[in-house]
């Protein structure tokens, strides 16, 4: 018995050693907002107060047009990930993009409120805070259950609807970003919440392009130094909590807005049959999908993606 204690008493130093060693060599301190914003938030970067925070946005191309387009990005990234559709879409339709609660320079929500109609109300207040009586509005992962709950909840708000590999009903990946893991499970994130080395992140994107070969180290910098912005990390464990797929799933056959369904063949994360799903549910819809991207073809392929969507605006 005495050899069993002192057996356990070894393991529990020795765990306890390693534990603290991954906490002294991996651990990341989150980083003030302040010490972001001159990389991050280069004009024509803006901030915007709403719901206790300050939103960082972004507002370009032609002030004039009726019907701007709005970009709502996924989990984890931030406003820049739809640089590529901005330069071109920004040349004949004003574009307003933005870092949602929980992500990017904007930070979390004051009162954690993650649920995915939290998320279409902050869609709708910012629309309100710039005058928009209606948009379109297109998203990725996230941000297209944000677009579509918010034409569900809001249909007169939304003209018409883009899908970029959209999350909304329930789902089994093939794999899962190693950030994701740990973030959606308590434990992982009570061990492990601050490890955040540089490499995890870059595993992460590696997991999410068709191609880990376009992954550059700038990317990896923005979406490192972002996820590590002060609150970011808590916000996001309570995001997958709150925000859970399949909330208003069935209501997505009331959808009337023209909606593009765009999907990345090779997304591990959320399978195609989703896209699928989304095209036979939502009556009048298109579906595109591209052979060689992932879960992010926007970022990965802006141009060919944003060919697609510029067809899709442009039909009539």
């Amino acid at each position: 018995m005495k050899y069993l204690i002192r057996l356990s008493l070894l393991l529990l130093v020795a765990v306890s050693g390693a534990y603290g060693y991954l906490q002294f060599a991996f651990s990341e301190p989150d980083r003030p907002v302040q010490d972001l914003i001159d990389r991050w938030a280069k004009a024509p970067s803006q901030f915007l107060s709403l719901s206790g925070m300050q939103v960082h946005y972004r507002d370009e191309g032609p002030k004039e047009d009726p019907l701007p387009i709005i970009l709502v990005h996924g989990t984890s990234a931030s406003l820049h990930t739809w640089n590529g559709w901005t330069e071109v879409l920004s040349d004949h339709h004003r574009v307003i993009r933005f870092d949602m609660p929980g992500f990017g320079l904007t930070g979390p929500h004051p009162q954690s409120k993650y649920r995915i109609e939290d998320y279409a109300k902050t869609l709708i207040k910012l629309m309100d805070a710039m005058g928009i009586d209606s948009a379109i509005v297109a998203g990725n992962s996230l941000g297209g259950y944000v677009a579509w709950s918010a034409a569900v909840l809001f249909p007169e708000r939304v003209a018409k609807l883009v899908l970029v590999d959209s999350s909304g009903y329930p789902f089994e990946s093939d794999s899962v970003p190693i950030a994701f893991r740990i973030y959606s499970s308590p434990i992982l994130k009570f061990l492990f919440g601050n490890i955040m080395p540089r490499s995890v992140v870059k595993s992460s994107l590696a997991n999410v392009y068709g191609n880990p070969d376009k992954i550059t180290e700038d990317l990896v910098d923005r979406y490192f130094e972002l996820s590590t912005r002060e609150g970011n990390r808590e916000a996001l464990a309570k995001r997958f909590v709150e925000t859970k797929a399949g909330q208003l799933a069935d209501r997505v056959s009331e959808l009337t807005q023209e909606t593009l369904i765009i999907w990345g063949d090779k997304d591990h994360l959320i399978p195609i049959s989703s896209g699928h799903r989304f095209h036979r549910e939502i009556p009048n819809s298109q579906f595109k999908s591209f052979s060689d991207l992932g879960h992010v073809p926007h970022e990965e392929d802006p141009l060919a993606t944003v060919q697609a969507v510029e067809k899709f605006l442009h039909s009539e």
